[in-house]
């Protein structure tokens, strides 16, 4: 059994994220709703903390672990946010804000068993510390939690959670069996984000509304922004995975192609090599050095990638799904929540400066 994530660590996921409420509540008007934000993730946090305790030891120490290993609690963020077009941050809004983040959490040790994943939030990954099939059950747990808690805010959240659920599900089955003959393969990939990353992300912007009573007609805004900025938020990934961030996340530079996994510079100089002959010779290096895995011309292939104009017409698709979310937003009404989602989106993109 590993120790427990020390106490430093874990107020980390809670300090990093209201770092990032500054950044969208910016102005001297929107600081009362900053605060009640702030207050709502304190709550939140405390949620999750109960719920994923269980009397069996191995179960308490595993379900915990990337909870207390840190994350920026986007998703029950947002949660609160959409929850301030009604009444705000209300028992079956902060109920909602913690499903989504157990389902987020519970997602993350499956996709680190198939992923392969030594590292995760800094830390080594729960399947690196117990093994695949502790990750894997400690994943199905968290589910299982998420589902009695959502049980608890009736039928609506039930459905919505089962929803968004197959859309996660049918995101990683469309990964792993990758596009199929006649498909494109950056359309394939931005679709398996929109279900992988997206629906989520919706899902916890749609429960805000709902669970807030606020407006039905902004349920279908907050959705498209929530899919749209979720899209944004992994294609901006895509770039960072390309620079070595070991300060934040102990990760090497291109974890994610080591990993075989096709982010979207790699399939546009895919697209790129068919006519370009010296796209060509970077996509032999890259993928003969993801076969090798160690190779020093594979590092330097990677930094190569970082430069190529590839990487950023990536940021540019970026900046266009984020702009799409923001205009999504035009049904809701001008005034502190408009403007934190615009900044909210904004911050998404601005991650990989």
């Amino acid at each position: 059994m590993s120790p427990a994530i020390p106490a430093t660590r874990r107020s980390k996921a809670l300090s990093s994220q209201l770092g990032l409420t500054e950044r969208i509540f910016s102005s001297r008007d929107d600081r009362a709703m900053a605060a009640t934000i702030e207050d709502g993730l304190a709550l939140v946090e405390e949620g999750l903390l109960r719920e994923l305790e269980f009397a069996d030891n191995i179960a308490d120490v595993t379900s915990r672990y990337l909870l207390s290993a840190g994350g920026k609690r986007v998703r029950p963020m947002l949660t609160l946010l959409t929850a301030q077009l009604g009444d705000g941050n209300v028992p079956a809004v902060l109920a909602a804000a913690q499903v989504v983040e157990i389902t987020h959490l519970a997602s993350l040790y499956h996709d680190d068993v198939m992923d392969e994943a030594e590292q995760r939030r800094g830390v080594p990954s729960a399947q690196a510390v117990w093994g695949n099939s502790v990750a894997i059950l400690t994943g199905d747990l968290l589910f299982a939690r998420a589902s009695k808690l959502v049980a608890s805010l009736g039928e609506r959240a039930i459905i919505l959670q089962a929803d968004t659920f197959e859309r996660l599900v049918l995101g990683q089955l469309n990964e792993t069996a990758g596009p199929q003959e006649g498909d494109d393969p950056i359309e394939h990939y931005i679709e398996v984000l929109a279900n992988k990353t997206g629906s989520l992300i919706a899902a916890a912007a749609q429960m805000g509304v709902v669970f807030s009573n606020a407006a039905e007609e902004y349920e279908n805004a907050v959705m498209l922004f929530g899919e749209r900025i979720g899209v944004a938020f992994q294609l901006v990934d895509d770039v960072i995975d390309l620079s070595p961030r070991a300060d934040d996340t102990g990760k090497v530079a291109g974890t994610d192609l080591r990993a075989g996994v096709p982010t979207l510079p790699l399939l546009y100089l895919r697209r790129s090599a068919l006519t370009d002959p010296q796209a060509a010779g970077l996509l032999a290096r890259l993928e003969a050095g993801i076969a090798s895995d160690e190779s020093p011309e594979f590092e330097s292939a990677i930094a190569e990638l970082r430069e190529h104009p590839v990487t950023a017409t990536t940021l540019a698709e970026a900046q266009r799904w984020a702009d799409d979310a923001v205009a999504a937003l035009a049904p809701l009404p001008d005034g502190s929540v408009k403007k934190a989602l615009t900044r909210f989106a904004e911050a998404m993109v601005e991650r990989s400066r």
